[in-house]
């Protein structure tokens, strides 16, 4: 539905974007992830028509998109801020967009109703924003922006306002509203939970570039590049070159991992901390530097001679080793994945 093809953005001698494309599905819902100042959000502005691109192109639904005023693309955008009128009541704001469209008044009532039923707000339209809670006017916003029915709706950090709890059943809402409604949603986010909870696939960004499309499950058991095997989750990677049967790393050995790389390659073996074993038959042999407990899940910190960093294993309830236990380390080889240097 839409593609970008080669956007580019440059602020001076700062370049936000690098030569961006991306194919977004009818009905998707999309996330952008990266860390702080990577370029989703200048790619959100373009898309909304807050900003032009210095080259490339995007195209909804086979239209230049770049050539339509802000107003008059079928886009929505969803401010982090949320951007409510303090002065009108819920159903006011909601029907603002429809009212400046000049819609009949019956027309404008049924669909706010419609709306507001939809986010569970219908028993609070007459209502101020000051009178809600976060979460409500998170919702307000939400009600809002799918109102006039965009083809897109883009969200913009729509859930860091709201404390762990609430976010945590907002991301639950979000996705029920986008499978009710059928809108295609594009969210930019840093908070990886929420893009791995919320969307079909996700865009990792870094720089200004696309490191890896991926959907979620693929995107955390394969990253293809650095970047994602560091950014995306927690994990332990081992420098060295790959071999037939995983990774040669100089002062650790042969360490099991799936390789598609020729021998030689200089490579990173990426092996998360759940799929890591604490058993006899090591891999590895180090001893326990630290052991915490996170309510069913416990991190274990092991110094491994010859890696300057802890390895980390993650392990279901509590554990019995202790700091200073000398432990043996074992993976399977399907569970590391080496990623070319």
């Amino acid at each position: 539905m839409l593609q970008i093809t080669g956007v580019s953005r440059r602020f001076g001698d700062i370049t936000a974007l690098s030569e961006v494309s991306l194919e977004i599905r009818q009905g998707e819902f999309f996330a952008l992830l990266g860390p702080s100042g990577c370029g989703k959000t200048t790619l959100l502005r373009i898309l909304a028509g807050f900003e032009a691109p210095d080259e490339g192109t995007v195209t909804l639904d086979g239209e230049d998109l770049l050539r339509q005023a802000a107003h008059r693309r079928p886009v929505n955008l969803m401010f982090q801020s949320y951007a409510l009128f303090p002065h009108m009541t819920v159903a006011k704001n909601v029907a603002y967009g429809l009212e400046r469209e000049k819609l009949a008044g019956a027309e404008i009532r049924r669909r706010v109703g419609e709306v507001l039923e939809k986010v569970g707000l219908d028993t609070m339209a007459g209502r101020k924003p000051q009178q809600l809670s976060g979460g409500q006017r998170q919702r307000v916003a939400l009600a809002r922006a799918i109102v006039k029915r965009p083809r897109l709706l883009l969200l913009d950090e729509p859930l860091s306002a709201l404390d762990k709890k609430v976010r945590a059943e907002m991301q639950l809402e979000l996705k029920r509203l986008q499978n009710e409604v059928g809108i295609t949603f594009v969210v930019v986010t840093h908070d990886q939970e929420e893009a791995m909870s919320l969307a079909d696939r996700i865009a990792v960004f870094s720089e200004g570039r696309v490191q890896q499309v991926d959907a979620p499950v693929e995107l955390y058991e394969r990253p293809r590049t650095p970047f994602v095997a560091g950014f995306v989750g927690a994990n332990n990677l081992f420098e060295g070159r790959a071999c037939s049967v995983g990774l040669a790393s100089d002062g650790l050995g042969v360490l099991p991992g799936v390789s598609t790389l020729p021998d030689g390659t200089p490579a990173l073996l990426a092996v998360r901390p759940e799929r890591l074993r604490l058993d006899g038959q090591g891999v590895l042999r180090g001893d326990v530097v630290d052991v915490s407990f996170y309510g069913g899940v416990s991190h274990v910190s092991v110094r491994v001679a010859g890696r300057s960093t802890p390895v980390l294993v993650a392990t279901q309830g509590a554990t019995q080793v202790q700091a200073g236990s000398p432990v043996a380390l074992s993976w399977s080889a399907g569970d590391g994945v080496l990623i070319p240097q």
